[in-house]
């Protein structure tokens, strides 16, 4: 398969023994538009979650026990489709020392663990994603807006989710919370989006300070007058640049979800920072 001998060539290039491909985007959704689809691009494997490991001579799939029999038909040809949590590659790569390349934006530091946690694999970042690098032009897509709920239809106008959210920073004696779920900037902000095929989800980052003062990182061409006039105390900032904006925050007491904040950005906010790992508040509100 073409696909795959031009990744290994990569993973050669890199002086890496393998790389790993999630189903996940970097916003770590259970749906992902077919254009950032990964690893149905390099195994034809089109199930909700699963994780492909592209050694130099051998490729592995993994799936939990609702896809097996389906990744076996899509993508057995090139891959040995393994089935989790009966195998992880802790498991069947425990006496081996590899250096495996992963993208750090679509990986959290809790699926890493699990699937490589006491083994010898040494784990090596790589910043741009190498399925990325062979992928033909990307088609230039026109994004859908986002869109307001009304106040009846949400049960609660954002302001009040945000000054209950903020005392419970000072409480807790945080300065800040980074919130890097779209289901979850979706309800502070009664905000939708139509990034996802089947769920109206906006894809986006936010950071709120005890303060109260918020920050929404997007894609701006997303952001009409409407949005700007209903979420007027709202500081809207390109998505491109959350990278530069976390740089400049220092000495301050964060808190990341662990389920949903990458390596990458934990790793920037944690260089200045004391960092607090915990399921997002919002969850509990």
């Amino acid at each position: 398969m073409k696909k795959i001998k031009e990744i290994k060539k990569l993973i050669l290039q890199h002086n890496l023994d393998g790389y790993l491909v999630p189903k996940n985007d970097e916003f770590f959704g259970e749906y992902v538009s077919e254009e950032k689809d990964n690893l149905k691009y390099i195994s034809n494997f089109t199930g909700s979650f699963g994780l492909a490991i592209i050694l130099k001579k051998k490729n592995y799939l993994f799936v939990d026990g609702r896809y097996t029999l389906q990744a076996k038909i899509q993508s057995s040809k090139n891959f040995k489709i393994i089935t989790f949590p009966q195998e992880l590659p802790k498991n069947i790569f425990k006496k081996k020392i590899l250096n495996i390349g992963f993208d750090p934006k679509i990986h959290t530091q809790k699926m890493l663990d699990y699937f490589f946690f006491n083994s010898k694999c040494n784990l090596v970042p790589v910043n741009f994603n190498l399925i990325d690098k062979i992928k033909n032009k990307k088609k230039i897509i026109k994004p859908k807006p986002f869109f307001i709920l009304k106040n009846k239809d949400s049960g609660s106008n954002y302001q009040n989710k945000i000054i209950k959210l903020a005392k419970i920073l000072k409480r807790k004696k945080v300065d800040i919370q980074f919130i890097s779920a779209p289901e979850n900037i979706a309800w502070l902000l009664n905000l939708r989006g139509n990034d996802s095929k089947f769920s109206p989800l906006p894809n986006a980052y936010f950071f709120i300070d005890k303060e109260k003062n918020c920050f929404l990182f997007c894609d701006l061409r997303k952001i009409n007058k409407n949005i700007k006039i209903t979420l007027k105390n709202i500081r809207f900032i390109d998505i491109n640049f959350t990278y530069i904006f976390f740089l400049k925050i220092k000495n301050k007491k964060i808190i990341v979800d662990k389920n949903t904040c990458s390596i990458f950005f934990k790793n920037i906010l944690k260089k200045n920072n004391q960092i607090i790992e915990e399921p997002d508040i919002i969850n509990n509100l």
